[in-house]
């Protein structure tokens, strides 16, 4: 190592760990947290869910197929940090234009490779998610800790203004990644997506089944939405935390109001989008411990009874109590921690899952909910439990 250049991931706590650098020279910082899964380095450095957060790959070899861009999740790299255990010294792929390592120089993110990935993720499930500072200029051991422990936390952090889009515009990708997949078809339904740092593979899924999206910024008002005549509402993805985001809930809280008053429309949540549902109907939110960000996550489906493999990112979670005394019903847990992974509104055609069912990367086991969606819209009702064994079994 003594002949590569060095860099130094540092957390709060004091830990520091040395490695070698790869991608952008520089200083950067944020939450540093773990991800597990396998593959699809890609799309997790594109999430802009990952805003304001270094990410560590648990899988020890990244990098192999290199980088193409078809396969990015939002316009730009959202990362604040890169961090694995071996960076492939060739990638090999027919689709791929760049190595992994040109990417993160061309996007200012820095890397750490040839560190104890084992031993960082240990510590982060043992003490929790943490602020961290990844640096190849500053090697000094205690400077590094001092600026770790002066970041910013994210528990109070509103990421999604660094995400959003600035104006509503009408989503053209027309790529079909889901041949050969049965779907429920939604052909001449329109539905308005609030964007909070979207995937662009949600927005995919809704137009493979034919539905027309219209992408608006978070802090659109319930009029201003109902003015473009949708015939659904879905709210999205995105970084940061839901306490912090009362201009996206105050909408939201209105079109529910709208619903109750019978001129509203069905709402899907996904991720963000489930936390600020939740927080429209009288749900509170909380920090996890260390939260789910892989794409090997089970989770039960109590409506059928049974269990999806789901690819996750989050950080926050609904509280259950607080959710069913605000009328909301429980549809999905996770089978490691037990939290709230999805629910229904008890009378109003209203459902929001934690997890990801457009994946990217990750299993497809539940790309089913944008089925639900669309029966949602053209019944005004949620699917009832056999509808969904039924999308469930295609």
């Amino acid at each position: 190592m003594s002949d590569e250049p060095l860099a130094k991931l540092a957390l709060e706590d004091g830990t520091i760990f040395t490695g070698v650098h790869f991608g952008a020279h520089g200083t950067s910082e944020g939450e540093v947290v773990f991800n597990t899964s396998m593959t699809g380095y890609q799309e997790i450095i594109t999430d802009p869910s990952y805003r304001g957060q270094i990410v560590t790959m648990t899988y020890p070899l990244i990098g192999n197929y290199g980088i193409n861009l078809e396969d990015v999740e939002s316009r730009q790299p959202h990362v604040a940090g890169f961090v694995v255990r071996e960076l492939a010294k060739l990638h090999s792929n027919w689709r791929a234009t760049m190595s992994l390592d040109a990417y993160l120089k061309q996007a200012g993110i820095v890397g750490i490779q040839r560190i104890d990935t084992r031993a960082l993720t240990r510590k982060l499930r043992v003490s929790g998610a943490m602020r961290g500072i990844i640096s190849s200029q500053i090697l000094d051991d205690q400077q590094l800790i001092n600026k770790a422990r002066s970041a910013a936390q994210m528990e109070g952090a509103d990421w999604v203004q660094c995400v959003k889009p600035a104006g509503p515009s009408q989503w053209s990708e027309k790529l079909s990644p889901f041949k050969g997949i049965e779907k429920v078809r939604g052909d001449g339904l329109h539905v308005v997506a609030i964007d909070c740092g979207a995937k662009h593979n949600i927005l995919r899924h809704l137009a493979e089944r034919g539905v027309k999206v219209t992408v608006v910024p978070p802090e659109t008002s319930a009029a201003d939405i109902l003015a473009l005549r949708p015939d659904g509402l879905f709210v999205s993805n995105g970084p940061g935390d839901p306490a912090a985001l009362d201009y996206a809930v105050n909408p939201l809280r209105h079109m529910i109001d709208k619903l109750k008053a019978g001129s509203g429309v069905p709402i899907f949540g996904i991720c963000l989008g489930h936390q600020l549902l939740g927080r429209a109907i009288g749900a509170q939110t909380f920090k996890l411990k260390f939260g789910h960000r892989g794409g090997n996550q089970p989770v039960k489906n109590l409506d059928t009874g049974r269990v999806e493999i789901t690819s996750q990112n989050h950080g926050f979670a609904v509280e259950q109590s607080s959710l069913e005394q605000a009328g909301g019903v429980v549809t999905h847990l996770n089978l490691n921690d037990g939290t709230v992974e999805g629910f229904r509104h008890q009378s109003l055609p209203i459902f929001s899952v934690q997890y990801h069912p457009e994946a990217s990367p990750g299993p497809r086991d539940a790309d089913y909910l944008f089925d639900a969606f669309v029966d949602m819209m053209k019944t005004k009702s949620p699917p009832s439990p056999a509808r969904l064994r039924e999308l469930q079994s295609r």
